[in-house]
């Protein structure tokens, strides 16, 4: 029998990762069934503001010496992404794949006035894995933050149309 790679380790963790996923789901289902604050702000899930909530559902922040383990960390977060996301999609059907890329550059560039979730999510989410149910959307995304690379795995809960 042959080794797996480093990608199909990943992607074989976030799969058997149950618990995990099942933890994420009931973060995303809380945050459906809550108010949205009058006030933007932090929350014991993560943040949130008027018509919106983030969950922070995992965080990898350590300083990368080596390239190649940063670019497997990044693997194993978009694979449990895409394992919730295969998951959530049994509920609420395929997902659009959202580029948030053109909101960061009229943000950056333009000055434009983009609403959050979505203005501040286009600083470190390059796209979202996104979903209408009910009044809400409901989104997935791996953020990437700053000089010492961060890696977080977010779910968006939001009545804000995406720009």
């Amino acid at each position: 029998m042959g080794r797996l790679t480093g990608s199909q380790l990943s992607v074989a963790a976030a799969l058997l990762d149950t618990m995990s996923s099942a933890d994420h789901i009931a973060a995303i289902d809380l945050l459906r069934a809550r108010g949205f604050p009058e006030a933007s702000g932090r929350s014991e899930l993560g943040y949130g503001g008027p018509g919106y909530h983030v969950a922070e559902l995992s965080t990898q922040d350590q300083l990368w010496d080596d390239g190649t383990a940063h670019g497997e960390a990044e693997e194993q977060y978009e694979a449990e992404r895409d394992a919730l996301t295969v998951l959530l999609a049994e509920r609420w059907g395929e997902p659009q794949h959202f580029s948030l890329a053109s909101v960061q550059l009229r943000v950056m560039a333009q000055g434009a006035e983009v609403p959050d979730p979505w203005a501040t999510l286009s600083e470190s989410v390059p796209d979202l894995h996104l979903w209408r149910a009910d009044e809400h959307w409901i989104a997935l995304g791996v953020a990437r933050w700053g000089e010492r690379r961060a890696l977080q795995l977010v779910a968006v809960v939001t009545e804000v149309d995406p720009p």
